[in-house]
Order: structure tokens, then C-alpha cells, then sequence
């Protein structure tokens, strides 16, 4: 949630044709990190293991007073090729945007700039809430668990940045601002644009900047926000989001695991899961009383299930300052109905959606029942995820569930 009342819809704009997954490191440190940060790593059981918190202790209080089902993980960002490094909390993990993106408030390592013809490359991304991220791409060591280091491309947002385009001026400038740190995109793709950005430079996205001159570009894939998790050298097919259920009326926060690859290793074999074939936007086809929604997809990003209303009188909209949220005078149930990409599996989805404004009046931040509505879609979030594992699986790679891009459940 931002602004303590709006929804917050972090899906990425939809520019994934092309973006295929890597499946190979470009880098690595020493094992011996040194630390310039105040945060820790935590203490997982196998090294393709990060610990997530729902609003818990790898969340910062300072921007998740008002934040709800907000998932948070740790990674380390170091100088590439050197141990010079820092362990930064308060991440958000989502599963509907591809790449590494860190408030320059929140990293004091020196990273490497990539340059764009004279220039250097920037980068304005846009967010399904409305909000935006600008700033620099640049290169870093990053380590995620006990994983192996990949040498990547990342954002450093910086809303001060040269001259950013007039998409981006109005771009989260502090973590305060944006409700974390930074954001960890881990979803179906390797790179945050593929081919649409590599083709074009009126794509939107990507910009030269000399001085406070910044003009459209195209910019090679090697060179694109990428998401790590595809360079790693073994667990490099997707991830695996793992959270507990939680009672009716929510809780105060709740722990859970983000298991690196899948079916690359004893801890992360697919059990009892359906795959769900998406396409080249991340997306599958939802149906809900009678009406298919083809713009469908996971999010963890997202803190609430986000759909149509099937009718003001069912699912009227919250008054004042939580407009957007759902308030039905009592909790509602709905069935669902969710088809992959190109017609099958299909499989019944039951959720419930409670009033909003009861939720928050309440002194728990995690809940099962949260909604709020969309046009045109169908965004399964947060909620979505309490209570199962979540497989996602990386476009261009392979596992007993198929090949990606995929979601399964």
C-alpha cells in the first residue's frame, strides 16, 4: 500500500517479447564478504534457500507502517569483482517484474556505469499503480543466499538523475517514497525488456543521458536490467515462493522461503503442482462468473487480489482516502477458475475478499482476504500465495513441469 490508502499493483509494463532467461554466470567474488551496511544475512538451511518476511524483520518499519502483505527478502550487492560489499533488507520480492532495483539512499558500494553510446544508460520503469522508478544501469556483484555471485546489470534509482523523461518525473525519489529499499523481480523472463528494447529506441524504457540530456535508446540485451536468478550456473530455471496460510482476519507477519531453481536439487523437486503455460507477456487466463480475463498473472508484488468487480452491490469499492480497496459488509466468497496459455490445465481457485477498512483498522499487516479493483484484469497477489508453493518457471529453460515461461501450483 502506498500513501496509507492506494493499492499497490507492482506488475511491470508489458514489454516481454523476446526476453529469454540466460542460464549462465557472468561473474563472481570471494566467498569473504565485507560488509558496509548496518543489515545481515540471514540464516538459511541450503544455500539456494532466501529467507522472505511478510511484514516482519527483513521489512523496514520505516517505510512499512501502512504497507500491508509486504514480502521482503536480503540481497547482497557488492563492487564487481571485489569484496567490497553490502547486505541490504527491506527488498521487495516480486514475481511480476524481472531485475534488481536499489534506492541509491540505501547502497553506499561504488558500482560500475554502463555507458550508451556518449552517454549513459538510464532507465525509466513504470509500475501498474501509477508509480515509477528512474535512474542509472549499473554493473554488480550480486549474491543471493549462499548462492554463487552473477555479475548483473541493476538500476540504481535515483530520481535526481540527469533530466529524467516526463513518464519519470514524477518517480518514487526515497525509499520512504516507495514503501522499500529496493525490488528484487524474480518473474518468467531474464530480461526486464528483451527484443522491444533491443530493437527500438522508441521503446520507453531505456535512455542515453549526457549531463542532464537524456534522449530514447535502444540498448543491447547484455546491457538490459536482467533478473539474477537466470545467470546463476545451476539454479538459473526459476524460483519457488513458499509462505504459510493464515487465519481469517490475518496476522501481524508471517516467515516463508524463496527456493532458488527448480528441480535442480533435492530441496526443490515439484510435488503435487499443476504447470500453468503463460505467454510472452507472463500472462494466463482467469475466469470468474462467467467472464474470462486473458491479462491474468502472479504477483507477490502486488498486495492485494486485483479484478473487476463483479457488481457494486457484491463488491463496492471503500470510502475516503481507501477508494480502490473492496469493503463488502461481510466476507464474500468467489471461485475462479484459472487456464494456462493455450487453453489447459484448468483448475477451481476459491478465494475470499473481506472489508478493507475492518482489515486495517485491525493491528495485523498480512491478509488472505484483501482486494481492490482492476480493469480489464485479473491480478492474483500477495493473497494468492499465502498458503501454497508457487513455482515459477523462466522462460527459455526446462524442468519435469515443462518448459518456461510457466507458473505452477
Amino acid at each position: 500500500m502506498k500513501s496509507g490508502s492506494l493499492p499497490l499493483l507492482l506488475c511491470m509494463a508489458a514489454l516481454c517479447f523476446g526476453c529469454g532467461g540466460s542460464g549462465s554466470s557472468t561473474g563472481s567474488v570471494t566467498s569473504t564478504v565485507t560488509s558496509t551496511g548496518t543489515n545481515s544475512i540471514p540464516t538459511t538451511s541450503s544455500i539456494n534457500v532466501l529467507s522472505v518476511t511478510v511484514n516482519g524483520s527483513l521489512c523496514s518499519e520505516s517505510t512499512s507502517n501502512s504497507y500491508p502483505n509486504k514480502p521482503c527478502v536480503s540481497v547482497t550487492v557488492c563492487t564487481p569483482g571485489s569484496s567490497t560489499c553490502q547486505t541490504i533488507n527491506d527488498i521487495l520480492l516480486d514475481t511480476g517484474s524481472y531485475g534488481l532495483r536499489i534506492f541509491n539512499q540505501a547502497l553506499s558500494v561504488p558500482l560500475v556505469q554502463i555507458d550508451s553510446g556518449s552517454g549513459s544508460l538510464a532507465e525509466c520503469v513504470q509500475f501498474g499503480d501509477g508509480s515509477s522508478l528512474w535512474g542509472p544501469v549499473q554493473v554488480a556483484d550480486v549474491v543471493m543466499g549462499g548462492e554463487p555471485a552473477v555479475q548483473v546489470p541493476i538500476q540504481l534509482v535515483n530520481a535526481s538523475f540527469g533530466s529524467p523523461p516526463s513518464i519519470c518525473r514524477n518517480a518514487d525519489a526515497s525509499p520512504n517514497a516507495a514503501g522499500f529499499n529496493g525490488i528484487l523481480g524474480v518473474g518468467l523472463f531474464g530480461y526486464d525488456c528483451g527484443s522491444a528494447c533491443r530493437d527500438s529506441a522508441g521503446n520507453g524504457m531505456y535512455y542515453s543521458c549526457s549531463g542532464t540530456s537524456c534522449t530514447a535508446t535502444a540498448v543491447p540485451l547484455a546491457n538490459q536490467v536482467q533478473n539474477p536468478v537466470a545467470l546463476l550456473p545451476r539454479d538459473n530455471n526459476g524460483v519457488i515462493v513458499q509462505l504459510p496460510s493464515i487465519s481469517s482476519g490475518g496476522a501481524v507477519s508471517i516467515s516463508g522461503s524463496l527456493v532458488l531453481g527448480i528441480d535442480t536439487r533435492a530441496n526443490n523437486i515439484p510435488s503435487s503442482v499443476s504447470a500453468y503455460p503463460a505467454d510472452q507477456y507472463a500472462e494466463f487466463t482467469t475466469t470468474l462468473n462467467g467472464v474470462s480475463y486473458s491479462s491474468s498473472f502472479l504477483d507477490t508484488g502486488s498486495n492485494g487480489l486485483f479484478f473487476p468487480s463483479p457488481s457494486t452491490r457484491i463488491l463496492p469499492d471503500c470510502t475516503s482516502s481507501y477508494a480502490g480497496w473492496f469493503c463488502p459488509p461481510s466476507l464474500t466468497a468467489f471461485s475462479a477458475t484459472t487456464t494456462g496459455y493455450g487453453g489447459a490445465p484448468s483448475s477451481t481457485v476459491p478465494f475470499g475478499i473481506a472489508n478493507a477498512i475492518m482489515l486495517f483498522s485491525s493491528s495485523n499487516r498480512v491478509f488472505s482476504e484483501l482486494g481492490g479493483s482492476m480493469s480489464g484484469g485479473f491480478d492474483w497477489g500477495l493473497p494468492f500465495f499465502l498458503g501454497r508453493s508457487v513455482y515459477v518457471g523462466i522462460d527459455g529453460t526446462s524442468s519435469r513441469l515443462g518448459n518456461g515461461p510457466y507458473w505452477a501450483y
